[in-house]
């Protein structure tokens, strides 16, 4: 069989050779998973020149009274409606890259489709950060940090002012459950189901107490298994998440814990005139059409719906540490 020869070069600065020979297969790093983003919910009621920020109202539960019993001769009591009210700002994002037509006339590879994939990757990282910055953020009021390997301390001001000293554990998931179903009411994502997303380590101190509820004795047929879903601790559908600029490996006393984000139904919404996509420029900066630039560019914002730590509001508890 006839053998290929290559050609070198000779690099008089350097005193070495060179082959310029390249594979035509192109070798593409795995992409990490898109994890936040499928559980913020799209505010419809907004669009285009509708301005830039939108005032979503909503009306406050009615307190339960101790005995709604009616007497004969009594009139019926009159409660108060009052409203509540959240604000979400659109933002723009994008990223590019620029390549030559020579590069592009030249290359056994093209440019333009590499930019187009690696682009595509950074736009799902960059957007997935984006919708995990607001689970995690100030406005999310709820946070509980583990203290011990049953219990933990709950902050209610956004901000976690206690240094988690263990990994997470089963029985802090119980808190976690009860603390939501009981004390502040949230509501269930799913059936009777919350959501929990969790980095690798979060999810470790699970596995290794072999507490993790597999698929099949949780789910009917027909029921939707989300991506990265390892299965249910304490009525809390668990899904690792394995970007770091989401939630990170290394928090706590000695980094021994995760971040993770447990939550209910209407957690955080998302404004969008335009979702992210790419753009290609054939001219860009001019000169006859000898560079080129493709971007992906969008406007959307993301945001804790109910901005608030009080009963029946509050849909968000963040596992992490001051």
């Amino acid at each position: 069989m006839a053998s290929q020869t290559f050609t070198w070069t000779y690099d008089a600065s350097s005193g070495t050779y060179k082959s310029h020979a390249l594979s035509a297969e192109l070798l593409k790093l795995a992409a990490l998973e898109f994890k936040f983003v499928p559980f913020t919910k799209k505010i419809n009621s907004f669009g285009r020149k509708m301005g830039e920020t939108v005032t979503l109202p909503y009306y406050k539960p009615l307190d339960e009274p101790t005995s709604a019993e009616l007497e004969e001769k009594t009139r019926i009591p009159i409660d108060q409606l009052t409203m509540g009210t959240y604000t979400i700002t659109i933002k723009e994002w994008g990223r590019g890259v620029e390549f030559s037509s020579l590069a592009e006339d030249l290359s056994a590879l093209s440019p333009n489709d590499g930019a187009q994939k690696a682009l595509k990757d950074q736009m799902a990282l960059s957007m997935d950060a984006a919708a995990a910055a607001a689970f995690t953020g100030t406005n999310a009021k709820i946070a509980f940090q583990p203290t011990s390997l049953t219990n933990g301390t709950f902050d209610t001001d956004g901000t976690p002012s206690t240094t988690a000293l263990v990994n997470l554990t089963k029985d802090h998931l119980g808190v976690i459950r009860d603390y939501m179903a009981n004390t502040i009411h949230t509501p269930f994502y799913t059936g009777d189901h919350y959501i929990m997303l969790a980095a690798t380590r979060a999810l470790r101190g699970l596995k290794n107490d072999r507490v993790i509820m597999a698929f099949n004795l949780y789910l009917q047929k027909g029921d939707l298994l989300y991506r990265g879903e390892v299965g249910m601790v304490e009525s809390i559908r668990c899904i690792e998440v394995n970007h770091e600029a989401a939630l990170s490996n290394d928090v706590g006393s000695g980094n021994c814990l995760g971040e993770a984000v447990v939550f209910g139904a209407d957690a955080v919404g998302r404004i969008e005139i335009d979702y992210p996509h790419l753009r290609v420029d054939p001219n860009y900066k001019g000169d006859f059409g000898r560079r080129r630039a493709v971007a992906w560019y969008g406007t959307v914002a993301y945001d804790v719906l109910f901005q608030s730590s009080t009963d029946r509001e509050c849909r968000i508890v963040k596992i992490a540490s001051a």
